[in-house]
């Protein structure tokens, strides 16, 4: 069921995502970032992001940039849309990713 279109961000993004499970209702991701790694403009349905390790990460949306602290433990809430992320901080980050299908 996994999506493969090259805005699909285990596609376009495969050096810091990895595919961890998914079913009908959703699709779950780990991303680590390293210092400086960047996961190139890709696409996510409707999201929600849980912090396990957290760090700055620049994201860029439609040529507009803004830097977010993301604290150990927090959840972000994202609504569909194409944006690049950066970890502009000094430490690794590790996301977990939830992507809604419905």
């Amino acid at each position: 069921m996994q999506s493969l279109d090259n805005k699909d961000p285990m596609v376009a993004a495969s050096n810091v995502y990895k595919f961890k499970n998914e079913n009908d209702n959703a699709r779950v991701l780990e991303v680590v970032f390293k210092p400086g790694d960047t996961a190139k403009m890709h696409h996510h349905p409707q999201h929600m992001v849980y912090v396990i390790k957290g760090g700055r990460l620049k994201l860029t949306t439609s040529g507009k940039s803004s830097e977010i602290n993301m604290r150990d433990g927090e959840v972000i809430f994202l609504e569909e849309g194409d944006h690049e992320a950066t970890n502009t901080g000094s430490t690794t980050m590790d996301l977990l990713v939830v992507e809604f299908k419905k």
